[in-house]
């Protein structure tokens, strides 16, 4: 099953630890959005495999915005 996470608010991408083809267990930090001179850690809400990561380091996103695709186990 396909799982897509969006950003929660507005922010800046600033460290992405994921990609492509990469296994991730549940609750792994898939990225850090920045707002406001706090980080903000994005998790795997389940286990599986990364299908696409839909942002790049120094993007601005928006709430609701995708920016983490994968395949549950």
């Amino acid at each position: 099953m396909s799982e897509t996470i969006e950003s929660d608010m507005g922010a800046n991408v600033w460290k992405i630890l994921v990609a492509p083809g990469d296994r991730v267990e549940e609750e792994a930090t898939l990225m850090i959005l920045e707002a406001m001179k706090m980080e903000i850690p994005i998790l795997a809400e389940d286990a599986g495999t990364v299908v696409a990561v839909h942002v790049a380091e120094g993007d601005s996103v928006a709430s609701g915005q995708p920016l983490v695709e994968f395949e549950t186990a």
